[in-house]
């Protein structure tokens, strides 16, 4: 069986191997962006470190702006800190850029379902498609 919109690359054989793991393809890459800071944020938990940190650290939430697209990671000794640091990452925006954050796209992990929270605070929760890279 072929698949004609794949194409093999004979120098960087790594493209397949890539692929073969994959469920779907991925997507292409989106033209549309947010057009000011913090306008769209996207985070995600990152699996457990195969070692711990000297502190104790086995998990990290990155948090990326879409407009700028400047990148913070956390570093997090459980996946029950996510929700504190969400909560401390929306009042660092808030005081020190004196600005609100309209919308927040994590994966679709648990720990960012926050509901009563991002309704007090006028911030939209979306979710990413499952298992999609």
């Amino acid at each position: 069986m072929t698949f004609p919109f794949i194409s093999k690359n004979i120098v960087d054989n790594w493209d397949i191997c890539h692929l073969a793991k994959q469920k779907h393809l991925s997507y292409s890459p989106s033209i549309n962006r947010s057009c000011k800071l913090f306008d769209l944020v996207h985070m995600d938990i990152w699996v457990p470190f195969s070692k711990i940190s000297i502190h104790g650290h086995k998990y990290f939430l990155t948090i990326v702006d879409d407009f700028s697209r400047f990148t913070w990671a956390v570093l997090l000794k459980s996946k029950s800190e996510v929700q504190m640091h969400v909560q401390n990452f929306v009042a660092l925006i808030e005081t020190q850029f004196h600005t609100t954050i309209k919308c927040i796209r994590p994966d679709n992990g648990l720990e960012f379902f926050q509901k009563n929270y991002f309704s007090s605070k006028g911030i939209l929760h979306q979710t990413s498609c499952v298992y999609t890279p």
